[in-house]
């Protein structure tokens, strides 16, 4: 019987005629043959690859050593030396990490074994077998890493891998201390206050008289003349030091002898900075008297020198001492007697 156009019988292999479709079965190209690399044949280039690999794990190197040099070389003292500073230490960074991974590629595909391996799917156990047979497979690995072979791409690798962990090492120290600057816990002991300052509104810059301050108020004050006393660029640091709340209680609802003491007829005046985290503390309960930090929820009582009584605050609101000035208008009796803002260590 003769076949339909078309068809071809089972068993039997056939390309599609000329305007009638697709063949109906292929021939099985295979695998084609295995083609070595040149350095699996080459001694030189193997050597030339060893080569170049040092060479990345070596820039990898330099990476690291230019963070250093950089973290070091310019302090944040100023605007022009910030863009210094994070352009090369990240540079330095991003090239002790990219040429660590590119040296490892390289590695890879020009150096470590390129055969292929076939291995056959089995059941995952815990057997002795397994277990040996997981031995072998990293013994192999570590020979075809040619380690003992290959001594210069193990000291350079070691190299670019111990001076990477530098940078970490190096950015743990306290970032402020440079050459004759102070510590920080001396730069957030000093304000702009002092004996006499008055105290005006912000961001009006308005003085206060004290018969202008109601009962239940609160008023977001700064010192008088911190635009002139900061230098250029500094006036954000020092206002946020030197930011304070004023609020007037009346004077029987005050607990703590202490805040009557440095208040004037009830109005008191705290520092705005949160002992936690350094946010503001701008939510004044009226009622309760409670200063209230919106980041962590840090709540401050007005009525006994602003102690803490709830949240990760670690201690109070430093309080401001002021009295008034011939004029009638409010004025700081003396500065800050302790930091302002967060906690630290160095309190200790």
């Amino acid at each position: 019987m003769q076949a339909a156009a078309g068809y071809a019988p089972h068993g039997t292999e056939t390309g599609a005629e000329p305007g009638q479709g697709l063949a109906t079965r292929f021939t099985d190209p295979g695998v084609p043959a295995h083609v070595h690399r040149l350095t699996d044949i080459d001694r030189k280039a193997a050597k030339r690859a060893e080569r170049q690999v040092s060479f990345l794990f070596l820039l990898s190197f330099l990476g690291t050593v230019l963070f250093v040099v950089a973290y070091f070389a310019f302090p944040l003292t100023s605007g022009e030396n910030l863009v210094y500073s994070r352009l090369l230490t990240g540079l330095g960074l991003a090239m002790a990490l990219f040429f660590i991974g590119a040296g490892a590629v390289h590695w890879a595909k020009k150096l470590m074994p390129d055969d292929e391996v076939v291995e056959e799917r089995h059941v995952v156990a815990s057997s002795d077998e397994d277990r040996a047979e997981a031995a072998e497979v990293l013994r192999q690995g570590g020979e075809a890493t040619g380690f003992g072979r290959r001594k210069m791409i193990w000291g350079s690798l070691t190299a670019s891998l111990g001076a990477l962990g530098i940078p970490a090492v190096v950015s743990l120290r306290d970032t402020w201390i440079r050459g004759d600057a102070p510590p920080p816990y001396e730069i957030i002991s000093e304000t702009l206050w002092q004996e006499g300052t008055r105290l005006v509104t912000d961001p009006a810059g308005l003085p206060i008289r004290a018969d202008e301050v109601a009962i239940g108020s609160v008023v977001h004050v700064l010192p008088e003349g911190l635009e002139e006393d900061s230098a250029e660029g500094e006036v954000l640091n020092e206002k946020a030091k030197a930011s304070v709340l004023l609020m007037r209680l009346e004077v029987e609802e005050i607990l703590s002898e202490k805040e009557q003491e440095w208040g004037y007829n009830g109005i008191v005046a705290y520092s705005k900075i949160c002992t936690h985290m350094g946010c503001p503390v701008a939510l004044y309960e009226q009622q309760t008297h409670h200063l209230l930090c919106p980041c962590h929820q840090s709540t401050f009582d007005v009525t006994e020198d602003a102690k803490v009584i709830f949240g990760p605050a670690a201690r109070p609101l430093p309080q401001l001492a002021i009295s008034v000035d011939e004029e009638g208008y409010l004025v700081a009796r003396q500065p800050f007697q302790e930091p302002v803002g967060p906690s630290f260590w160095e309190r200790g």
